[in-house]
């Protein structure tokens, strides 16, 4: 029988072909763009018999290599070391679909430490309880996405978590007020901002927040972490963690996904916050599942393409909507110069890097108005939602923040004459087309 021995030349091509390589961030002195890095960082296809694109990993367990290394990793998810575990322990916890997925979303924002969520909301959940305690003050900013006003007035509220905020575009002296108010009645555990806002699209300055919270917790033992949600332009066209915010929340559903065929959150941010927000998810379960995380990787891979392509389109959308007789305000980015809105253009300009693909339309008239519109539309779907790849419609007031009160709603600008569009990837020239015929239904 022939020899089986392997020879030397042999095991090495052997050890080759099994041994991780190291991670390409840079060539020739070129830091690798977050867009090139979504086709394989934090991916050995050597550690997974070659296949090119990370395999779903459907298992609930994993097994240790010894049980010195299970009580370390379990050091880990317990939080008696921080950092989380250093290997794969169970589903609950970790996953390598989950892991790569949390490396590339650190990535566009250049964040030290990423978390992944079964949903936007589990993801805010999970921050606000890592955070807060009976007795705390959350300062946030208004208007916030309806359901996480739910949680912090409604449900946060049942067990003693008081709440102030602030509007979206408010000055840096009426930012001063309301945390110096919140100061003086006690611990301000997380100062939460939703930027732009939901469905308003007005901007908050990060900046003058930031500005403030150093300014009047200056002398107290503890700053309160600054978290955004940055749902509706990041990570291609805003990037808080530059402006002064400590942790960033997604709704991965949205761009990230941008397929409306998935549910998922993200947080970024600090390891030191990470760390305490991994501490809690450990402990509730609110990881999302190896078969999104997977998901959500390939989409990744053609976020900046489809995220520039919908800004594209909503620039020539928002102008025809500009200059239509049954419209009476478009709420667009990038007309905020034009509009005469200086503190609003001051933050655009700070802040963002492009105007973004979701919008408010305000048309003249109310309710009916407003249903006559999106039940003509035949292009766009009349669906909740945004940063898909097709381009969708709703109405605020009757849909997506139908609890909010309503006292509430006409203090924050949400008006029955408020449509929200998210415009997607179609010909622009189509979608124009489409939103005219609707307007002529009115």
């Amino acid at each position: 029988m022939p020899d089986k021995t392997p020879t030397e030349a042999d095991m090495t091509g052997v050890e080759a072909r099994i041994s991780p390589k190291p991670e390409v961030e840079k060539i020739g002195g070129r830091k690798l763009k977050a867009s090139t890095l979504m086709m394989g960082h934090g991916y050995d296809p050597a550690l997974s018999e070659g296949s090119l694109k990370p395999p779903i990993f459907l298992t609930s367990t994993f097994v240790f290599p010894n049980a010195a290394a299970g009580k370390r990793h379990f050091e880990g998810v317990t939080g008696k070391r921080p950092g989380g575990a250093e290997g794969l322990v169970y589903s609950r916890f970790n996953g390598p679909n989950q892991e790569i997925l949390e490396d590339r979303l650190g990535v566009w924002e250049e964040a030290e430490d990423a978390l992944a969520f079964s949903s936007g909301m589990s993801a805010i959940a999970t921050l606000f309880l890592s955070m807060v305690k009976p007795g705390d003050t959350i300062v946030h900013s208004g208007p916030l996405y309806a359901a996480t006003e739910t949680l912090i007035a409604r449900v946060l509220g049942k067990f003693g978590v008081n709440y102030l905020d602030f509007p979206a575009g408010a000055t840096r002296d009426q930012i001063d007020a309301v945390m110096a108010q919140a100061k003086d009645e006690g611990r301000v555990a997380l100062i939460y901002l939703e930027s732009p806002a939901n469905p308003t699209n007005a901007l908050v300055d990060v900046e003058a927040v930031a500005a403030s919270r150093d300014a009047i917790f200056a002398d107290a033992d503890e700053k309160p972490p600054i978290a955004i949600d940055n749902t509706f332009l990041g990570p291609l066209w805003h990037q808080p963690l530059k402006h002064g915010a400590d942790i960033v929340v997604y709704s991965l559903t949205k761009y990230a996904g941008g397929h409306s065929d998935l549910v998922a959150g993200g947080v970024l941010g600090s390891k030191e916050h990470i760390n305490i927000i991994r501490a809690m998810r450990n402990t509730i379960g609110t990881i999302t599942d190896p078969n999104t995380a997977w998901m959500l990787l390939r989409s990744l891979e053609t976020l900046e393409l489809r995220m520039s392509r919908a800004g594209e389109n909503a620039a020539k959308v928002c102008r025809f909507l500009n200059d239509h007789a049954k419209v009476e305000r478009v709420g667009y980015l990038g007309f905020l110069e034009e509009q005469g809105d200086a503190q609003q253009a001051d933050i655009y300009r700070r802040h963002c890097l492009g105007a973004g693909s979701t919008f408010s339309l305000y048309l003249k008239g109310g309710e009916r108005e407003s249903f006559a519109f999106l039940d003509a539309l035949r292009i766009a779907k009349l669906a909740v939602s945004l940063g898909g790849t097709e381009t969708l419609a709703s109405h605020p007031a009757g849909m997506t923040h139908i609890s909010v009160a309503e006292p509430r709603k006409s203090q924050l600008g949400i008006t029955d004459n408020l449509v929200r569009i998210s415009i997607g990837v179609e010909d622009a020239d189509d979608l124009i087309a489409d939103f005219d015929q609707a307007l002529a239904a009115i």
